[in-house]
């Protein structure tokens, strides 16, 4: 026997089109206070990163236990509040995280987020195979700007230089795909030359 209740939900179209409530602008209702210092996050691997444990365990990765609470907002989202303001800027300097193998979106929390939100993050990237008449801040620069955003490039040419690369931190856009190689064609018959990139931390 169905009930009044059950004839009731049976009987609803479901391409009716669902009413939307507007919230009081009150000042109780709001918690941004409480967010000023705190960092969202995104899993990029949902299957893989399971929220609940990544509460758990991050804080004991970042090694601030009592100094951090984490707070998991959906299945694929999450928020960490911290109570210094240098936890949290250690956090975000610190390169590319990771979760049970798998990268995390990480951003300081805005009241109005943008479009892109949640859409980068900050690597730094070894940079190959760089011709020798093209070694130099802007040249590479331009060459990184082929993979992200260049943020700062590490490169002092009155310098030594002993490793094989030069370090460039970048913003990625995690919902592009990474060529960890690129032939660039330079000027003045130098040739085509594959460019080489490598995340570092990941």
């Amino acid at each position: 026997m169905f009930s009044s209740i059950d004839r009731a939900i049976m009987a609803m179209s479901l391409e009716e089109e669902e009413e939307a409530f507007t919230m009081p602008y009150l000042l109780e209702y709001c918690s941004s206070e409480n967010n000023v210092l705190s960092i969202i996050g995104r899993v990029l691997n949902p299957e893989c990163q399971k929220v609940v444990n990544l509460i758990l365990d991050m804080p004991r990765k970042w090694q601030l236990y009592d100094r951090v609470r984490g707070i998991a907002l959906s299945k694929e989202k999450f928020q960490f509040i911290v109570k210094f303001e240098q936890d949290l800027e250690a956090i975000l300097e610190n390169g590319v995280h990771t979760y049970n193998e798998w990268t995390l979106a990480l951003e300081r929390w805005v009241e109005h987020p943008p479009p892109n939100y949640l859409q980068n993050i900050m690597v730094w990237v070894q940079i190959r195979n760089i011709p020798v008449n093209h070694y130099n801040v802007p040249a590479i620069t331009w060459i990184g700007e082929l993979a992200g955003h260049v943020k700062e490039v590490v490169l002092d040419t009155k310098k030594s230089q002993r490793q094989d690369f030069v370090r460039v931190k970048m913003k990625f856009d995690v919902s592009k795909p990474f060529q960890r190689s690129k032939v660039i064609n330079f000027p003045k018959n130098n040739g085509s030359v594959s460019i080489l990139y490598d995340f570092e931390k990941v």
